[in-house]
């Protein structure tokens, strides 16, 4: 059963990405393949991670996607315009957080929606590390 439908909460920013329909995206049944909406979720995060942080921040800190869990709630087709993702982050747990993703149709219908669980990590030791607060202050308003 579908979850309702994500709603961000006030003090968190939603960052829209625009994303394109590919022919290679279009599977059998005519519509987007649902492997396309996993690697949608992870360029809406990757996306946001890049834009809000400056290299050096980068350099020093990556993520790692845990688990993705994606409801799909109306079918996106091969002529499809106008298509984003607008995600946003949860609290954070530790050294994870969950980033929340609605896929929106060029007329503003939710098209799926998903939920991806990230761990923050060393970028040279590769080992999950606390969140620091200045980066999560940084995905806010």
């Amino acid at each position: 059963m579908a979850r309702k439908a994500l709603q961000p909460r006030a003090d968190r920013e939603i960052f829209v990405v625009p994303l394109e329909v590919r022919a290679e995206h279009i599977d059998a049944n005519g519509h987007v393949n649902n492997v396309v909406y996993v690697g949608w979720l992870q360029e809406a995060g990757t996306a946001h991670w890049n834009t809000r942080f400056d290299e050096e921040t980068r350099a020093r800190w990556s993520w790692v996607a845990l688990r993705h869990e994606i409801d799909y709630q109306r079918g996106i087709g091969p002529d499809a315009t106008g298509v984003v993702a607008r995600t946003w982050v949860g609290d954070p747990e530790g050294p994870r957080f969950n980033r929340y993703v609605r896929i929106e149709d060029g007329e503003g219908r939710l098209c799926a929606q998903g939920v991806s669980e990230w761990c923050l990590v060393d970028a040279r030791s590769l080992r999950p590390h606390r969140i620091p607060a200045d980066l999560v202050a940084r995905f806010g308003r």
